[in-house]
């Protein structure tokens, strides 16, 4: 059976899909305009929804039973115009650093909660059409809708939109089973999106929480917890003693850098995880580079630390993968077991940072680093050691892939489900 479309301003769609316009569909509220500062996570009577929130936090759909909302400090702020918000109501952020200004959440499960808009806020209540709870936040949300907001932002260091300028556009309004349906299965990747983030947070959690108890502290020879069969005393020593060679590229920046070719590994890429995602590379060079500019070259799990800048002290370890590190980065050959010592240093995080010489910009001198005392035990404990963390890692990154590819399968949901190529009953 063929489906019959109709030809429209948003593409084509079902014949029995309606649009309307964002000012046929919704009256405005009022809105606050309280700072930050003015709210807090740890109680109160009414809970306010700031736009940093909305761009940055909440989803499409504002669970208000399960999710964080920030209280008023003090109600005496709120003006006699106050409105409170009800389930269904729609708040889109007006403000913003970039084009995800515009992104909305819409209110549901508020029950006997008060809440209000806050600041940078446009709230809006239907008055025209029917909604299944969860449609107007997915839709709204969608490239179907915010590509029409594109046009009407201003600014140049800030974004914004106007209640004005985006009363022309358009919303789409299915028959209700097929709001039903698609909100049904927008909701389940949903569910099962949270549940991997979910899981990631636990296993970051639990690493941390590891990562202290299994190396020594606080000048201790011994840490808290260890595999059963080691029981000897770890050794001190210096960090140089455990290095055989360091790669150091800085001095100057080469003559050019290209689009594509041989990725450099920048400090941003650099984040306390066990490889750096060269796919996120930003500056390239060549093969004639690699081969006359660059004076020393990494091997796969040679130790990468950030000397200078934001992130100073952070580290990952040197990919299988061809690439280079130039300015800003630092790295380190073990000895003995390279995952050992890499997990061993990333304990150790707070040591490194505390080694910044507090210049305008954040900065770790070599010899310093070099320089700082550490607790090292046998090469086969140190071998178990490194085997155990990098399972844990491998574990987070298996579950960090999964949040990503429902992340990925509801975009391509999203784009076929609203303009009915796929029809759920």
């Amino acid at each position: 059976m063929v489906n019959k479309v109709r030809h429209t301003e948003l593409g084509d769609i079902p014949v029995d899909w309606k649009i309307q316009t964002f000012e046929e569909t919704f009256r405005m509220l009022s809105n606050n305009t309280l700072s930050r500062d003015n709210l807090n996570n740890r109680g109160g009577v009414v809970r306010n929804i700031h736009y940093g929130d909305i761009l940055t936090v909440f989803p499409e759909v504002l669970n208000c039973r399960t999710e964080e909302i920030p209280y008023i400090n003090n109600l005496n702020l709120l003006t006699a115009s106050t409105q409170l918000l009800q389930d269904g109501d729609v708040v889109i952020a007006d403000t913003a650093e970039d084009d995800t200004v515009g992104k909305v959440t819409e209110i549901q499960n508020l029950e006997e909660n008060k809440l209000v808009a806050g600041l940078h806020t446009i709230p809006c209540r239907v008055k025209k059409g029917d909604f299944v709870p969860g449609w107007l936040g997915y839709y709204m949300n969608s490239h179907m809708y915010h590509n029409q907001i594109l046009p009407f932002i201003t600014g140049t260091k800030v974004s914004s939109i106007s209640k004005s300028a985006i009363a022309g556009t358009l919303i789409l309004v299915p028959p209700i089973e097929i709001q039903r349906s698609i909100v049904a299965v927008l909701s389940k990747v949903d569910e099962l999106t949270r549940n991997e983030r979910l899981t990631v947070d636990k296993l970051e959690a639990f690493k941390t929480a590891q990562l202290q108890a299994m190396f020594p502290r606080n000048d201790a020879d011994i840490p808290e917890v260890r595999f059963p069969e080691f029981t000897d005393s770890w050794e001190q020593r210096k960090l140089k003693e455990t290095i055989e060679y360091i790669v150091d590229n800085r001095g100057k920046n080469p003559d050019y850098y290209c689009s594509e070719g041989i990725p450099v590994i920048d400090n941003f890429m650099i984040r306390n995880s066990l490889y750096p995602d060269l796919n996120t590379a930003t500056r390239f060079i060549d093969e004639n580079l690699y081969q006359n500019f660059i004076r020393k070259y990494n091997e796969e799990d040679d130790i990468l630390l950030t000397l200078v800048g934001n992130g100073i002290g952070n580290i990952t370890l040197f990919p299988k993968d061809k690439a280079v590190i130039i300015q800003n980065t630092l790295g380190f050959r073990a000895k003995e077991d390279k995952k050992f010592l890499f997990f061993l240093l990333m304990a150790n995080n707070e040591a490194l940072v505390k080694l910044d010489r507090g210049m305008a910009q954040p900065s770790i001198r070599q010899d310093e680093i070099l320089d700082l005392d550490i607790y090292v035990p046998s090469n086969s404990e140190q071998i178990q050691i490194g085997e155990y963390f990098t399972y844990l890692d491998n574990l987070i990154t298996l579950h960090q892939h999964k949040c990503e590819k429902y992340v990925n399968i509801k975009k391509g949901m999203i784009s076929e489900l609203l303009v009915g190529n796929i029809q759920i009953r």
